[in-house]
């Protein structure tokens, strides 16, 4: 399953990335804004937004590249490991079709 996430801390990068490919999704990082952002996401399979420690703009660019791409969006004010491990769960249920409690 690809991922897309955005926001985060810049010294967790290697963490997220360690995290995702463990649970065996290949993710794509963005803690900051580059260039042509909405080009960057490209199709993943999900996009999750840690919603702390990223710009209004970035977000605003992630939801709305995710609306024409029919893509889900999993939001999370907390940008921990921890966290990100109980999103991909969500992400893995919601791709399973399975309804989560949340």
């Amino acid at each position: 399953m690809s991922i897309v996430l955005v926001g985060g801390h810049d010294r967790m990068h290697s963490e997220y990335m360690g995290i995702c490919s463990k649970r065996g999704h290949h993710v794509k990082v963005y803690t900051q804004m580059p260039a042509r952002f909405g080009k960057a996401i490209g199709t993943p399979d999900g996009i999750v937004l840690f919603t702390s420690t990223v710009s209004h703009q970035m977000i605003h660019t992630a939801v709305k590249e995710a609306k024409r791409k029919r893509i889900p969006v999993f939001r999370c004010h907390n940008s921990s490991g921890v966290s990100l491990e109980g999103l991909l769960q969500e992400l893995e249920a919601a791709a399973d079709g399975v309804v989560t409690g949340k």
